[in-house]
């Protein structure tokens, strides 16, 4: 489906170049066979001219049917909210993205099982460009309220350290499955403060606002450190564990090859689809709800739970620092919700009240500043059943509050939220992270 850099180079051998060579024929025959000739096919990113992204709501279970078979009989689509039909139930808004040479297809298949549908994008890549707002260079410095590329996060990372070593420290924890450095960076006065929140950002390479907000965060936590009363306290009292950016391979070929990959680009399953899903490659009731063992699924689980080494980074340092680490925060979008565990089962969890009651007033904080609505539960019943995911996995640590949240929106732009949404995002789920932070503080 995607577009490969191959580098063809064809020789002659040696003994075919001395016969040449011999018979001396004219430089121009002997430069066409004698010298290395070397084709190149070019890298070139996926296009999505005329793409269009439809909205659906089936109201019985024919028609939920219908969309659950859809993939099957109309390809390539991209399932983006659920991100599998196998979840699509009754009443439930669908998202999915139509290649151009089959949206009259699916158009007609609609119509004539009298399914309701709106399209959310008329020409995917217009809006793809329009998501930046001001075109990229090789010399564009980093901006928080820009989506910076991988190189430019890397050097921001490196920087906001060295320039604040009082209050940031960065820390190699892992690899990527490309050789990239995995850093966290740690926020906090003291060397081992007994109490500490463990943040990550972009496990889904397409969630571009997700690493934007990780930015933002650390941004916000140092240089509101000596003016915020509340975050002084926090950083006095408490480490911060933040990962700004977990899948940086799949997030390279977001920005360079597909702007919709979701997984990272393991190829360790010897089968020509690529990538795994991180957020279904965690070691908790693994492979078995929304997770797929076929590579070329969405939400292909890996091959053995842990077996991707973005996950490995984030669970070895997970379990080195549990006596500190009372909180962990996950980093998605888009659908605009706060989450609990459990998404593999129904079931509650012990402390349900406690988390449903924290996830309520981090709602009510991020509705405080613009007015966004984030609806909140255990994940489950809020969003979708879903397993080998991290929330899950750290709670079952010992990790007791745990939560997922899927920032802005919900479908109007979808994965393509606009560079002036960065802000007020980040500023809305500042005020969630800092009221979950406090009650850490009070409470635990």
């Amino acid at each position: 489906m995607l577009h490969t850099c191959q580098l063809i180079t064809k020789q002659k051998n040696k003994n075919d170049r001395d016969q040449l060579l011999q018979s001396k024929r004219n430089m121009k025959s002997l430069l066409a066979v004698d010298l290395i000739v070397i084709t190149f096919v070019l890298c070139s990113a996926r296009r999505f001219d005329s793409a269009k992204v439809f909205r659906v709501k089936p109201e019985n279970e024919k028609q939920v049917n219908l969309m659950r078979n859809l993939a099957t009989v109309i390809q390539p689509i991209d399932f983006w909210y659920p991100d599998s039909a196998s979840q699509i139930v009754n009443q439930m808004e669908v998202d999915f993205l139509v290649s151009a040479d089959q949206t009259k297809n699916v158009e007609a298949l609609l119509k004539n099982n009298n399914i309701h549908y709106e399209i959310l994008f008329q020409n995917l890549q217009e809006d793809i460009d329009k998501q930046l707002d001001n075109k990229r260079n090789a010399t564009s410095r980093h901006s928080y309220t820009k989506y910076n590329d991988w190189s430019q996060i890397s050097s921001w990372i490196a920087r906001i350290a060295s320039k604040n070593p009082e209050l940031v420290s960065r820390i190699k924890i892992g690899n990527t499955f490309e050789n990239r450095p995995i850093y966290l960076l740690k926020i906090g006065k003291q060397k081992d403060a007994e109490k500490a929140i463990f943040v990550d950002c972009g496990i889904h390479a397409r969630e571009w606002i997700s690493p934007a907000f990780c930015q933002w965060f650390v941004k916000e936590a140092i240089r509101t450190y000596g003016k915020d009363s509340n975050m002084k306290n926090i950083l006095d009292n408490m480490n911060l564990y933040i990962v700004p950016l977990v899948n940086i391979d799949g997030y390279v070929w977001s920005w360079t090859q597909n702007r919709f990959w979701r997984k990272n680009r393991s190829n360790a399953s010897s089968n020509a689809c690529v990538g795994v899903d991180l957020n279904r490659n965690f070691d908790v009731t693994w492979g078995t709800v929304d997770a797929s063992k076929n590579p070329c699924e969405e939400v292909y689980c890996g091959t053995s739970p842990e077996s991707e080494p973005e996950t490995k980074a984030i669970t070895t340092f997970i379990r080195s620092h549990l006596s500190s680490i009372k909180a962990y925060l996950t980093i998605h979008s888009y659908s605009q919700m706060v989450l609990f565990p459990y998404g593999y089962t129904y079931e509650k969890v012990p402390n349900y009240n406690t988390l449903n009651a924290l996830a309520k007033g981090a709602a009510k904080a991020i509705a405080s500043l613009y007015g966004k609505k984030y609806k909140y539960g255990a994940s489950a019943s809020t969003i979708y059943p879903s397993s080998g995911c991290s929330d899950d996995w750290a709670y079952d640590q010992g990790i007791k509050y745990s939560f997922t949240f899927e920032l802005r929106d919900k479908g109007k732009y979808g994965f393509l939220l606009p560079e002036t949404e960065i802000k007020e995002t980040c500023q809305e789920i500042m005020l969630a992270v800092k009221f979950l932070a406090n009650y850490i503080l009070n409470q635990t």
